[in-house]
């Protein structure tokens, strides 16, 4: 059971302050599948409705997060210690924008597909239906307990969904703001339960008869989630972290490549699984870059970002006890085994608060933790390469392959290193701006996840079941039937040379 789990409620307190949070009740799991069961029946309600009512709903959302975005965000940040820019702008404007863009295009994104049969095209016509999966069960995480389940929810309803979340136990309120705001916006609650709770609560909705489940977390329990989704085959969307590396090659713009580094490091404390995790510089400009993230670093204005009297906040705080253990072992295992802190390292508890200071690391070797495993805490190891290939090998020795990034003046030059990384996504002179692309595919390679979220059509269509329906152009049908005779013979033998012969060119 989580520390936070007392007595069946979950007991957790502001991390930037150490202030408690009101108690909230445990959907215990034995109510799980009565509370799927509901949803259910919403969803034959839901999708029974005309598109142009649906997508009034759900533009009805975005307009209330616009309007009440000031006091959403501040929930966000009040449960997770980041600064209420933050929440506002890859939380709440995220999501509402995402809205929009599925609101608006959803009905064109599913509408029958043609199939035109290459072979078969003079007898046969076809297309393609796009028909809702049913309940799309979400298990999301801490570090952005808003933006990652809503983005799930909103493609959900768009695809004619419900949609049943379990957030994370030490962040539950920001999706309980977001169902207020959602039936608010006319859409049933039913529709879209939230089911504050810990590791018994999401596994009671694995086996409560969900359709399909969307899971971000850790590598670890995305497989025994994977695993459990096998067995009941059902589909199953994973994005389960990264160890993201940055390129600065030679010919980039020092300051301009720092200070993205340094906002790529240490946005949201360092808790993003695409943050810049590793840092490969040309030993050429090692000196300057290293130096210019040094002076950007420690000028970082950390502290309680919803404190009146502390002034602007860049670093806020930290949402898991554990999580500031695991980051505190890295850093020290780095500096016990040769590693030099430029700056930061200390980690600050007092009264309850979680923070760790903003830490540069240099001197980095492979086989310190801060290299080899996800961090997931504002720490920015920097290690120097000497040519491409080996910064390439260097980047690509990972486990993870979620996100990537390229620094350089040549665009040209950073594109053919870009589509030589192993990762989901690799960006060009910026840093992971791409959650908040809802046309881009989100997921990644390797350990880093199965399948894609967001993803324009084709994530909409991954969230519905299709159904291919043939029909007749004529009435002839194809010479297979029995009896078998010489004449079928004959034919099939004639498609056979036809496709080895120059007219092939036209089917």
């Amino acid at each position: 059971m989580p520390s936070n789990i007392i007595d069946g409620q979950i007991c957790n307190t502001e991390p930037a302050s150490g202030r408690s949070l009101p108690p909230i009740p445990v959907v215990p799991p034995e109510e799980v599948r009565q509370v799927v069961r509901r949803a259910r029946k919403a969803q034959g309600r839901w999708a029974e409705l005309d598109w142009p009512v649906r997508r009034d709903h759900l533009l009805r959302f975005r307009d209330l997060l616009v309007e009440r975005a000031d006091e959403v965000a501040e929930t966000i940040s009040r449960e997770t210690g980041k600064p209420p820019l933050e929440s506002m702008v890859h939380e709440v404007l995220n999501i509402a924008d995402l809205t929009h863009y599925y609101a608006t295009r959803s009905q064109r994104f599913l509408r029958d597909r043609d199939i035109h049969q290459h072979l078969f095209w003079p007898l046969k016509r076809g297309y393609v239906r796009y028909e809702p999966r049913g309940i799309i069960g979400v298990i999301s995480p801490w570090n952005y307990p808003f933006a990652l389940p809503m983005g799930d929810v909103i493609m959900g309803l768009a695809a004619r969904n419900a949609v049943v979340t379990k957030p994370s136990e030490w962040t539950p309120r920001s999706m309980l703001k977001a169902r207020e705001l959602l039936a608010a916006a006319g859409i049933d609650p039913d529709l879209v339960p939230v089911l504050p709770g810990g590791g018994q609560t999401g596994a009671a909705l694995l086996d409560a008869g969900v359709d399909m489940v969307i899971f971000t977390g850790s590598a670890t329990t995305g497989r025994k989630i994977g695993a459990a989704c096998g067995e009941r085959l059902i589909p199953y969307v994973a994005e389960l972290g990264g160890k993201d590396a940055a390129i600065v090659l030679r010919d980039a713009d020092i300051e301009d490549a720092a200070s993205r580094v340094v906002h790529g490091a240490f946005l949201n404390s360092g808790q993003t699984c695409a943050a810049f995790e590793r840092v490969l510089v040309h030993e050429a400009i090692a000196e300057p870059f290293t130096d210019a993230v040094v002076r950007l670093t420690q000028s970082l204005r950390q502290g309680d970002p919803l404190d009146p009297d502390a002034g602007p906040v860049d670093v806020g705080a930290m949402v898991v006890p554990s999580q500031v253990q695991i980051v505190q072992r890295h850093i020290e295992d780095a500096l016990a085994k040769g590693a030099r802190a430029l700056t930061g390292g200390a980690v600050h508890t007092e009264g309850g608060a979680r923070f760790v200071e903003p830490t540069v690391l240099v001197d980095v070797t492979d086989d310190m933790d801060c290299w080899r495993e996800e961090t997931f805490g504002p720490t920015l190891p920097i290690r120097t390469f000497s040519d491409v290939d080996e910064a390439v090998a260097i980047a690509n020795d990972s486990p993870y392959g979620l996100s990537a990034y390229v620094f350089s003046s040549s665009v040209g030059k950073a594109e053919d290193v870009a589509n030589r990384l192993e990762a989901g996504a690799v960006i060009v002179n910026d840093f992971f701006y791409h959650h908040g692309a809802p046309e881009a595919p989100w997921g990644g390679w390797k350990s880093s996840g199965v399948g894609r979220v967001h993803n324009g059509a084709e994530g909409l269509r991954e969230l519905s079941e299709s159904r291919f329906v043939s029909l007749p152009r004529v009435g002839a049908s194809l010479p297979i039937r029995f009896p078998y005779g010489k004449h079928q013979e004959s034919f099939w033998r004639g498609v056979g040379r036809l496709l080895k012969s120059p007219f092939s060119r036209f089917l």
